[in-house]
């Protein structure tokens, strides 16, 4: 891929941060969904990819825009494979809490995996703790590992956790362990590139998310040279049908990071809605905002932390009749 998309994909990403920021605190998480799945469609609309969404808002009748499957860009190569958040985080945004961001993924056509909308366990490390942990490992043992890659003591090393009852158990452990704890209340993407991310300070995400988010998460740390690793997590018999129909057999196979992206050919974007571990959210001052993108090429290994500043005034986006109709 050229490496000219990587700015264009952080204006697909700002498009969307611009959108739903507009609802933060407001309690409409489908509105603040809806602002961000819109704002990132019409900007697609401008990009030079031949683009399929492999990981969107749905299948297409449960979603109006973004769903898997759905053609985007303008339609000339290169053809890629696109995942995309538009919104990770809604109960965030809704709430005015930290953590949520604009987010997608690209990769040649072929290299995402199809991962189905389900639970998917997971592990992300960073470059230094490439090849030291397992998913399948204890706890405790992958926490000596991470401390003795980065020559820190267990008790200071920072594990994040999503704070659900699932995962009372984890916790427990790295609590008996003696390793610091953040836990968040939703939106796994940002601290799982945190843990491939200098001066983040997180070392590692472990638990249960969205499998939608891995596929993403793992996109970003083949950009930073971290490990990710993965298991669907099906609830039900239905879902169990559903991972066979997109090709997944074996459900309870651990996938690598290179089985999740196949390729080294990897653009990732990431815009802050409200502040997170990697990004500051959405800044306002008299019609103007503030964005902060961090935008990487696993080709080049280039990470970009981009600022800019909009004048919403004189935004194209701002005044397409789509986007005025969820703002206005």
């Amino acid at each position: 891929m050229e490496r000219e998309l990587a700015l264009e994909f952080a204006r697909v990403t700002e498009a969307a941060a611009l959108a739903a920021a507009r609802w933060v605190g407001k309690g409409d998480k489908e509105a603040a969904d809806d602002a961000a799945v819109t704002a990132m469609r019409v900007m697609f609309d401008t990009v030079s990819v031949d683009g399929i969404v492999v990981i969107g808002e749905g299948e297409m009748d449960e979603a109006p825009m973004l769903y898997i499957g759905e053609r985007v860009g303008i339609g000339v190569q290169p053809e890629v494979d696109i995942a995309v958040d538009p919104l990770e985080g809604t109960n965030i945004v809704a709430k005015g809490l930290t953590g949520a961001i604009a987010v997608l993924a690209a990769a040649p056509r072929g290299c995402l995996l199809h991962a189905p909308d389900m639970y998917m366990d997971k592990i992300a490390a960073g470059p230094e703790c490439k090849g030291r942990v397992h998913l399948e490992a204890p706890i405790k043992e992958n926490l000596r590992e991470v401390a003795r890659a980065l020559d820190k003591l267990v008790s200071e090393v920072t594990v994040v956790v999503l704070d659900r009852p699932r995962h009372q158990q984890i916790i427990d452990d790295i609590r008996s362990a003696g390793s610091r704890i953040k836990l968040i209340t939703d939106g796994d993407v940002s601290p799982a590139v945190a843990a491939a991310y200098d001066e983040s300070g997180v070392d590692l995400l472990v638990g249960i998310g969205g499998a939608p988010e891995g596929v993403i998460s793992a996109a970003a740390l083949k950009c930073l040279g971290g490990d990710f690793q993965a298991r669907l997590v099906p609830e039900d018999d239905s879902e169990i049908e559903r991972c066979h129909q997109m090709g997944i057999a074996n459900i309870n196979k651990v996938f690598t990071l290179d089985e999740l992206v196949r390729s080294d050919d990897v653009i990732f974007a990431a815009t802050g809605i409200t502040d997170s571990f990697l990004l500051k959210g959405v800044r306002y001052s008299k019609r103007h905002c503030i964005t902060q993108t961090l935008v990487m090429r696993s080709t080049s290994g280039t990470i970009r932390l981009i600022e800019a500043n909009h004048h919403l005034d004189k935004k194209p986006l701002f005044k397409d009749k789509r986007i005025k109709l969820i703002l206005d």
